[in-house]
Formats: structure tokens, sequence, C-alpha cells
């Protein structure tokens, strides 16, 4: 039932993983639905194709706002972990 092989290393500390292979099909299929609008001449497909675009634009740009937090909250935690360093000292 499973297409995709998907593993998570449920390690995310700075980064995601899964959130980046997510990232990369949205990026895909954004540009699949481009490559649709410029080939397609019908009107009333062409806008259901855009706003396919609008929406997949949508989701990358969250996508790639929640890696963003993900990697400031990780500076922020090795920012706190280095200040309890004895070997920073």
């Amino acid at each position: 039932m499973n297409t995709y092989e998907i593993h998570c290393e449920h390690a995310c500390r700075n980064a995601c993983a899964m959130l980046n292979k997510a990232l990369a099909m949205e990026t895909s299929l954004a540009g699949f639905y481009q490559q649709l609008n410029e080939e397609c001449d019908y009107p009333d497909v062409k806008a259901f194709l855009a706003d396919l675009m609008k929406e997949r634009r949508r989701i990358i740009q969250t996508i790639e706002e929640k890696l963003d937090a993900m990697k400031v909250r990780g500076e922020i935690l090795d920012d706190v972990m280095s200040s309890f360093d004895p070997a920073g000292c």
C-alpha cells in the first residue's frame, strides 16, 4: 500500500528529514503543475492548475517556515546547553 520509502530518523533537532522530503515532493509537484499549465490551452483547466500551483506554493512556504523554526529552536537549545558546558569555561 505504501509506495514511498519513508523512514523517520526520530532524531529531529535542527532539521527534519521527513519535512525535507515533503518539501522536495511539494516542490516537484508545483513544477509538474507549472509544466501542465504552460502546455494547456483550455481556460478552465489553466485556471484550475493556477489554483493548484498557488496551493503548492502556500504549502511549500508553510513547510519552509516550520523547518526555519526548528532550526532556530535547535540553535537556541544549543546555546543554552553550551552555557552549562564546563569545558566551555
